[in-house]
């Protein structure tokens, strides 16, 4: 297959296809644990806290955004780190604000541990791609 022929049937999808290996199904899955707990408890938290439960809507909103973005063909390999990153500023988020100690929040800090270790993993291991959008 030519190289136009290649870029044209890649340019026709917006998906970029199933990703290989079972970490990066580990990584969405964390994510979306992470993003439906943190949902989850914004009507419980916005009867104490107002500007908390936007950040606890705004965290699910980025880990959402991520998996959406991942399965797309403009997902580019430093996104990993942004990935990476955003679950490492939850879990600092959540020592730094003093959250409560209970099993959501302890289910929701291990879902994010899990999404920034495999976030790193997926980067040094993808491939640097030099196309751009």
């Amino acid at each position: 297959m030519s190289e136009t022929a290649a870029n044209t049937s890649r340019g026709s999808s917006l998906t970029r296809g199933v990703p290989s290996g079972v970490v990066p199904y580990v990584m969405i899955a964390a994510a979306l644990v992470s993003a439906a707990i943190h949902l989850w408890l914004v009507p419980v938290v916005i009867a104490f806290d107002i500007t908390q439960a936007i950040l606890f809507v705004l965290a699910a909103l980025g880990f959402v955004a991520g998996v959406v973005i991942y399965v797309t063909r403009y997902w580019r390999r430093e996104f990993y780190l942004l990935m990476g990153l955003l679950a490492v500023a939850q879990i600092v988020a959540y020592f730094v604000m003093g959250g409560p100690a209970n099993t959501m929040a302890i289910v929701s800090k291990s879902a994010e541990a899990i999404v920034a270790l495999a976030a790193t993993y997926l980067y040094t291991t993808a491939e640097p791609s030099a196309s751009t959008i």
